[in-house]
């Protein structure tokens, strides 16, 4: 929790000094802002690690595949860092530039959802065909 409350106040600073910067001019803000942004998603990595191993735990103990997890894994990571990007391009004036992201966000995770696709409707097979 104090390493939450640390980044918290670091981004509260930073906010206050792009407030400022931003009167003089919106490049140098711009630029603040992007690393503030990868200084605090990097940050985050961090409070991911027990996800990633509780989530390696579940793989063992339910003997999922491990391109499953995987997959949902990237698409989680995708999300987050579409998320993070759009609101930047928001920031920077592009809203447009957002909004293309989030459509080829999407259809990446689409694309890296097919194999999970493919073996719910193998299960799916095996299920019906043993009734």
């Amino acid at each position: 929790m104090s390493t939450f409350l640390k980044i918290a106040a670091g981004l509260l600073t930073a906010l206050i000094l792009w407030i400022s910067l931003n009167r003089q001019g919106k490049d140098i803000s711009a630029l603040l802002s992007v690393a503030v942004c990868a200084m605090v998603a990097a940050a985050a990595m961090g409070f991911l690690e027990p996800v990633i191993s509780f989530l390696k735990k579940i793989q063992g103990l339910g003997n999922l595949d491990g391109e499953l997890l995987s997959v949902i894994l990237k698409v989680v990571g995708i999300g987050l860092l579409t998320e993070i990007t759009v609101l930047i391009c928001k920031d920077a004036g592009n809203e447009a530039m957002g909004k293309t992201l989030q459509i080829l966000s999407t259809v990446t995770a689409l694309w890296l959802s097919v194999p999970v696709f493919e073996k719910l409707i193998s299960l799916l097979d095996k299920i019906l065909g043993a009734v």
